[in-house]
């Protein structure tokens, strides 16, 4: 399956990319050569950490690369009047009797705790394409779904401010 990513989502993971290959790699190298000189290998704390840390930017390099190479590149225009990517909702959730703002975003730049959600979650698949006004029904699993009403929309545009997700 590949994800589905915008053109500046692409962008903003080759900018790290270029980083972690270019700045990052040769640092981290250079750390883990310098902490080896330290001594015994078996007790040099230094060392074991230079090469986590070194591990780690090798795994999200792989990770980056895998991830440019399989994605598949959406649009995020949408029509006037239907819910799409980086649009602003306003949504009343029937369960929680609450209002809820949340904006809809590539799985890449999600964050729920500052309510970019994933347009592949169970609420984003849900909200998109509707329009305000809509009772949507959001099934998370079979146990558990519950409505939301689509009180507002507000245009969002890809301005590539949202960070892409670390692990």
């Amino acid at each position: 399956m590949h994800d589905e990513l915008t053109q500046v989502d692409i962008q903003k993971m080759q900018e790290e990319l270029d980083h972690r290959i270019r700045e990052l790699r040769p640092k981290l190298i250079e750390d883990v050569q310098t902490a080896r000189a330290f001594g015994d290998l078996s007790e040099n704390y230094e060392y074991k950490v230079a090469k986590q840390e070194k591990n780690r930017n090798e795994s999200r390099i792989r990770y980056l690369q895998n991830m440019i190479r399989t994605a598949h590149v959406i649009s995020a225009e949408s029509g006037a009047d239907v819910a799409g990517l980086f649009d602003t909702l306003v949504i009343f959730n029937e369960k929680l009797g609450r209002e809820q703002t949340i904006r809809l975003v590539t799985t890449l730049r999600q964050d729920v705790l500052k309510g970019l959600i994933s347009k592949e979650s169970p609420v984003g698949k849900a909200l998109m394409g509707r329009r305000a006004g809509d009772r949507v029904l959001v099934k998370v699993n079979p146990e558990l779904q519950y409505y939301v009403v689509i009180r507002s929309i507000e245009k969002g545009e890809d301005d590539a401010s949202l960070e892409i997700s670390r692990y």
